[in-house]
């Protein structure tokens, strides 16, 4: 019998994790299926851009995997039983049980509206393809002077409003932050960041929070309004409720608890990456949710289980972060380069060459999905291979894509 490896979601970390586990793997020796709810793999990084009406090159997944062995299933994820190793998916055919001897949990996080009243009904979102498209037709159907109201001051809502005042600068843009904006940045970060938003006409309300969503308004603390014809809601992710239904170990708010090789601590059988897993990295702090930690630790997970299934020698490279890449538009740019734990350091690159820094990075995560074995085994060759991967230097990321 084949040993039976099944992995749910098909975003950076599923599909890198599955494409690694075919080359690391012989075919006589195990199965690999991928499930997937869509039949194309969506660049997430990119949904601000479809949004605004920019066009992305189709990448169906059975091209990408085409002749690797991987048995695709275009299906929706709809239980999991960890006693019995089954996963229930639901696809054209109706409803199945796909048994399993190792899981890969992959099924990333969508937007999280559900704290706020009126956010769900009234807001628009930009954690998947649907949610970026809906969010264009809305975009598209408004007069010149309306206002759109962007909810969250992180990555998201940055590169979001950004995008959209670029792109339509005829538009009332406005950015919503709990926090000063970008007050995890370095100085230069910051002052960099301040003067883009200043450019394109942005209006930041700092130190705000939101309490409700109109059709027409968004509500603050305090009972202030800010008018918006379109609200766009970046303000927190919220993992697949799958995995918190189970008998996993999992956070108060459903990451999967796993181990330095990305194996849930309460069922060995089970290996949980991306936004789906609570991680450590250096600092013992917990890895955030980002392509930039969902690549590695799908890497991480793969080379665990094809060590353990050959009796090979454990990965013992550690997950660490190296910068920040924010998006300001197609002209502009932020990369923050960082510390192992995440912490700003003061060097920044910005403008046209931190544009096209933050373009490559993108180009750079598509490619490894193409080709997962990207990395070698051995600790130093690893560090280069995440490194690389990650955007350390342009470079190497150019010389990938």
């Amino acid at each position: 019998m084949r040993h039976r490896i099944v992995v749910l979601g098909a975003g950076y970390s599923g599909a890198i994790a599955a494409g690694r586990l075919a080359k690391r793997l012989r075919r006589e020796d195990v199965t690999i299926t991928l499930v997937n709810a869509e039949p194309d793999f969506v660049e997430r990084v990119r949904m601000h851009q479809v949004a605004t009406g920019q066009q992305l090159r189709p990448r169906p997944l059975r091209e990408v995997f085409a002749g690797t062995g991987v048995d695709l299933r275009i299906a929706t994820v709809t239980g999991v039983d960890v006693e019995r190793r089954t996963v229930t998916v639901t696809g054209a055919d109706g409803a199945e049980d796909l048994g399993y001897d190792t899981l890969v949990h992959a099924l990333g996080s969508r937007w999280n509206g559900a704290d706020v009243p009126g956010a769900a009904e009234h807001a628009a979102e930009l954690a998947g393809r649907a949610g970026a498209l809906r969010l264009r037709e809305r975009l598209a159907r408004l007069d010149a002077g309306r206002a759109v109201v962007v909810v969250g001051g992180g990555l998201t809502g940055i590169e979001a409003a950004t995008e959209i005042a670029e792109s339509r600068p005829d538009l009332d843009v406005a950015l919503v932050a709990r926090d000063s904006l970008g007050d995890w940045l370095s100085p230069k970060g910051r002052a960099h960041l301040r003067a883009v938003v200043d450019r394109l006409g942005i209006s930041v309300h700092e130190h705000t929070t939101v309490e409700s969503v109109e059709a027409d308004r968004v509500t603050t603390a305090g009972g202030g309004t800010i008018p918006a014809a379109v609200t766009v809601w970046t303000a927190g992710f919220a993992v697949h409720p799958l995995a918190a239904a189970s008998d996993l170990e999992t956070t108060e708010t459903g990451r999967i608890v796993v181990d330095a090789t990305m194996r849930s601590v309460s069922h060995p059988d089970v290996y949980a990456i991306g936004d789906a897993a609570l991680a450590m990295g250096p600092g013992d702090k917990p890895l955030r949710m980002s392509c930039a930690t969902g690549e590695p630790m799908a890497w991480q997970a793969a080379d665990s289980i094809a060590a353990r299934l050959t009796g090979g020698k454990l990965p013992n490279a550690p997950l660490r972060y190296f910068q920040q890449c924010i998006s300001l538009g197609r002209r502009d740019g932020l990369i923050q380069f960082v510390t192992a734990d995440d912490r700003a350091k003061p060097s920044v690159l910005t403008g046209r060459l931190a544009a096209r820094y933050k373009e490559l990075i993108c180009r750079g995560a598509v490619w490894s999905v193409a080709n997962p074995t990207f990395g070698l085994p051995t600790r130093r060759r690893r560090r280069t291979a995440e490194r690389d991967a990650s955007g350390s230097t342009a470079e190497a990321t150019e010389a990938a894509a």
